[in-house]
């Protein structure tokens, strides 16, 4: 049975971390973060990773009582739909923030306090830990990653208009009201699109966006997930943004 969120020992923020492959960095990950001052339960969804991943948290979940979680689907289903199972499992057990970040360490989990406190404040209802606020923020990209990932915001910002530099980011904050306005069920996005389409709809229903600077690091364990097929479904999918929000549609 899990326990209800709204009870005062309980956190109201679910941090969810999509996992494939990360049983590396996921036993080093999971303890900073459930160590965080700010008290955060961790959802992971787990695509039937073959390395173990899903083990590895089964193991630390005695550790962490009603704060650690896992949800292990039958295969590799993608990115986006696993934030939106993350999502969903977060809304129907009453968090009132729930957060994003990767696996493979590349998010520090102690900006995480940084990113909640906009929201808990009431200064934001999306809060974006970006790479590009104020000048490029990353160690150890190779230079052709750097110039995909920055050419792809300004891109994304020339067609969208939507006023965030860092429109691909994967760490960031939600206010459960944001997520509660937008149609989970219309999302089929995932990768770089996922995160493009989220932050487009949450920008147009007139929620407040806020870009916290981070320091982004390149993982150092196993093996990234890009694909040409995640590029070029992220072009495509900033004009159909574009074009549904023209005509009504979105």
């Amino acid at each position: 049975m899990v326990a209800s969120p709204t009870s005062s020992a309980t956190p109201d923020t679910l941090v969810v971390i999509p996992t494939y492959n990360e049983a590396q960095n996921i036993t080093r990950l999971l303890p900073q973060v459930l160590a965080l001052p700010c008290q955060v339960s961790v959802l992971v969804v787990d695509d039937a990773s073959p390395d173990g991943t899903a083990e590895r948290v089964r193991a630390l979940q005695p550790q962490y009582p009603n704060r650690l979680f896992l949800i292990e689907r039958t295969g590799k289903l993608g990115l986006g739909s696993a934030y939106l199972t993350g999502f969903r499992f977060g809304l129907e057990r009453g968090y009132t923030y729930l957060a994003e970040m990767d696996a493979d360490l590349s998010h520090d989990p102690e900006d995480l306090p940084r990113l909640l406190d906009p929201l808990r404040r009431n200064e934001a209802d999306v809060v974006i830990g970006s790479r590009y606020i104020g000048g490029v923020r990353i160690i150890n990209w190779p230079l052709s990653r750097l110039i995909l990932s920055y050419s792809a915001s300004l891109y994304t910002r020339l067609i969208t208009c939507i006023p965030v530099c860092d429109v691909t980011s994967g760490f960031k904050c939600y206010h459960r009201r944001v997520l509660e306005s937008i149609d989970l069920e219309r999302i089929r996005s995932n990768g770089y699109s996922f995160q493009i389409e989220m932050k487009y709809r949450a920008w147009r229903k007139g929620f407040r966006l806020l870009e916290v600077p981070i320091i982004f690091t390149d993982r150092q364990e196993g093996s990234s997930k890009m694909s040409k097929a995640i590029v070029w479904e992220a072009a495509w999918k900033v004009w159909e943004l574009r074009l549904r929000d023209l005509f009504g549609t979105l």
